[in-house]
């Protein structure tokens, strides 16, 4: 019984991970959820689960609706799903340090575009805050998830 209880939380983490960073949403520090777009793209991209995408397409756009951005983060999502389709240029999958840099283009793609329509000194400010507080955050959340996922 213990056993199936493990490998029943193994298996849950990258589901439970996304709901608990999505929920777990605070104005400053997880403003709409967005800290779960880090084990959204993980799991869709570097280590990905048999159907998660359809989940994280739920999820992107959940944030969306918290975000108030109508389907942007889901748009960029299924942008980036497409691209990488084409893993004869790249593969997300053998990069190192669970694909940092593209997670980094990734992010810095979609919080200019939501800067640009209003660029404020304060909204300039705020896309770095988040910037620097999401991908300081994507290396310990990734390592945990691939130490606790099988």
């Amino acid at each position: 019984m213990k056993d199936k209880i493990i490998n029943f939380l193994y298996k849950a983490t990258p589901w439970l991970s996304v709901l608990i960073l999505w929920r777990l949403s605070v104005s400053f520090w997880n403003p709409a959820g967005i800290l779960a777009i880090i084990p959204i793209f993980y799991c869709s991209f570097v280590r990905p689960v048999p159907w998660f995408a359809p989940f994280a397409l739920l999820f992107c756009f959940l944030i969306d609706y918290k975000f108030g951005t109508l389907v942007f983060w889901t748009s960029l999502y299924c942008f980036f799903y497409a691209l990488n389709g084409f893993q004869t240029f790249f593969d997300v999958t053998k990069i190192d340090k669970n694909a940092i840099h593209v997670f980094m283009i990734f992010l810095f793609v979609g919080l200019i575009i939501l800067l640009i329509p209003n660029i404020t000194f304060y909204g300039l400010l705020k896309t770095i805050w988040l910037f620097l507080w999401i991908t300081a955050l994507y290396i310990p959340i990734t390592e945990l998830l691939k130490r606790v996922t099988k």
